[in-house]
């Protein structure tokens, strides 16, 4: 899953995009470069950001997916909103899957997406989070974090499929860097089979995100968690990824994730032969 972020704040700036002809480029790179699934977002869930208004994000995101689909018509593509007002406009131009980061857990856009999802029969990305992006990274903490994702996601799952969605359509994504700390994303990564339980699609989302340049940090190998230096620890958890099955990586950078998991997946291939 190819990232386009159609925002100005994102907290890796070279995958900012501005405007619908550098959206349309960089969405025909990434596909030539091994995309199954390109991912569009208007709004910033970095740690600390502050919410977009809904009419904002709306106005950057639905030119960009229009305009994507008229280049690549049959290319899956996944809009990367909370909002259910975006994420239904959004399939009305193009869009196929919607990718909601808010766990189901905004009183006033759960029932609305639950209604949405129910009547437009589409694939869902549900995302475990602890908080708003503004504040979920301000000291996290779990009694059981594993106790607490399967939990989670029981739940949601048993919400969903009572709301008329089909659990079939359901994709699961632990919310690495989510309102979990660095061990509670080294825990994720190192036990993302038991998520295999559940016997649906699993998403994987660690790109170039801080927790790996605080690991590289610790090794002494960086002085800085910046996520430009962030790449390699990305491409390890991609193979990792890779041998454990997981459906769904999603990635700044598509080529060089692409070529490991080939690769990686032909080893785990082998192995399970």
């Amino acid at each position: 899953m190819g990232i386009l972020n159609v925002t100005g704040d994102s907290f890796f700036p070279p995958s900012r995009i501005s405007g619908t002809e550098e959206a349309v480029r960089r969405a025909l790179a990434m596909v030539e470069d091994g995309a199954d699934i390109l991912d569009i977002g208007a709004e910033s869930t970095r740690p600390g950001a502050l919410p977009v208004p809904e009419c904002e994000e709306i106005k950057a995101l639905i030119p960009v997916v229009e305009a994507v689909r008229r280049a690549l018509p049959d290319m899956p593509i996944s809009v990367d909103t909370r909002r259910t007002r975006a994420a239904s406009l959004s399939l009305e131009a193009g869009a196929d899957i919607v990718n909601d980061v808010s766990g189901l857990d905004l009183p006033d856009e759960s029932r609305d997406m639950l209604a949405l999802l129910a009547v437009r029969r589409v694939p869902y990305v549900l995302m475990h989070t602890k908080g708003t992006p503004d504040v979920m990274q301000i000291s996290p903490c779990y009694k059981d974090l594993f106790l607490e994702l399967m939990d989670f996601f029981e739940r949601k799952i048993e919400l969903l499929t009572k709301s008329g969605v089909s659990k079939e359509r359901i994709i699961l994504d632990p919310g690495v860097g989510f309102g979990k700390r660095c061990k509670d994303n080294l825990e994720i990564i190192a036990r993302v089979g038991e998520f295999k339980k559940f016997g649906l699609p699993i998403l994987i989302g660690v790109s170039r995100k801080g927790f790996i340049g605080k690991l590289l940090e610790l090794g002494g190998l960086e002085t800085s968690t910046s996520p430009e230096n962030c790449m390699e620890g990305t491409l390890a958890v991609s193979a990792l990824c890779a041998m454990e099955a997981v459906e769904i990586v999603r990635v700044h950078d598509v080529r060089e994730n692409r070529r490991v998991i080939e690769v990686a997946d032909a080893i785990r291939r082998s192995r399970d032969v």
